[in-house]
């Protein structure tokens, strides 16, 4: 068997284009324009990239694009104070502090001073309360990314045997309440999990999610099984540097039936569901209905 390749840059470009299709629509008809917040303190160098490639894509949208590039000595007062603002500012509908934060501020208090309706990485204590009792919320863009795939490919996921590995906060823990949400029957795995292998290999839906490089080998994966691989891992092999996923993509396409690459699998689709957030946050706002198909 050779596994469909599942592409998420050209899954995600689809994503951004119904966005801007849906902004455009708000433009013209409301008035209003979708505006998104994005925090960034300090100089990482990966969060850099991130917040710059972020700030390019709201504007493609058609959305705006508000950057708050903070000194790394910034006090948790002062920040807390800018979040405040944002809080309260009408144009701004979506609200980010990336992630991670410098050592002297409290992330779950900056997380948590965020308005849960303006939180579009669905990290407020208030979002994941909803989203575990299957209430409305703010959902976070990674999982929502890979549920959106995993619905695309197979339709109706009821019934499907699901294994979640990794048990983060940010995609282990709500990839899995999303799925129960589809009524799949979901088993969250972890690196001590006993007997992981077998565990693994009686999936439908395999969810790499640990952060570990090829940790997952192809023998884990049952005949025909959609493997989802969350996982970027730098390596060095043969002298360069290299990005892989948590899931040895070799050996495992040889038995998945469907499977995400590394790079251009899940990666490209958290960006574009922070915009669909934004557009859901939006609309949520004005008291207008959910863009369809964007949201959990």
């Amino acid at each position: 068997m050779v596994a469909q390749v599942v592409d998420g840059k050209t899954f995600a470009a689809k994503v951004r284009a119904q966005v801007s299709d849906q902004v455009l629509k708000l433009k013209e008809e409301n008035g209003i324009i979708p505006g998104l917040a994005v925090v960034l303190v300090g100089e990482d160098p990966a969060s850099q990239v991130y917040v710059r490639s972020k700030g390019k894509m709201t504007v493609e949208v058609g959305m705006n694009s508000y950057e708050h590039k903070l000194d790394v000595d910034t006090s948790e007062e002062d920040l807390l104070a800018l979040i405040d603002q944002l809080n309260t500012n009408p144009a701004v509908h979506g609200i980010l502090v990336q992630l991670p934060l410098p050592r002297h501020l409290n992330e779950d208090l900056v997380i948590n001073s965020i308005d849960p309706a303006k939180d579009v990485d669905g990290f407020h204590i208030s979002n994941v309360g909803l989203l575990v009792t299957g209430q409305k919320s703010m959902v976070p863009c990674t999982p929502l990314g890979c549920l959106m795939m995993l619905r695309d490919h197979h339709g109706s996921l009821s019934g499907m045997d699901a294994v979640v590995i990794g048990r983060s906060n940010i995609v282990g823990k709500p990839m899995a309440q999303l799925l129960l949400g589809d009524s799949c029957t979901v088993t969250i795995a972890h690196s001590r999990t006993k007997d992981l292998p077998n565990v693994v290999r009686r999936a439908d839906i395999v969810i790499a999610a640990v952060g570990r490089p090829e940790m997952v080998p192809g023998d884990w994966i049952k005949e025909g099984a959609t493997v989802i691989d969350v996982g970027i891992n730098r390596i060095e092999r043969d002298g360069k540097n290299k990005l892989v996923g948590d899931v040895d993509y070799a050996s495992a396409a040889d038995r998945a039936g469907a499977i995400t690459p590394v790079p251009g699998g899940v990666g490209p689709m958290t960006i574009a569901c922070l915009l669909a957030n934004t557009l859901t946050a939006c609309c949520r706002a004005i008291g207008l209905p959910e863009p369809e198909g964007l949201t959990a």
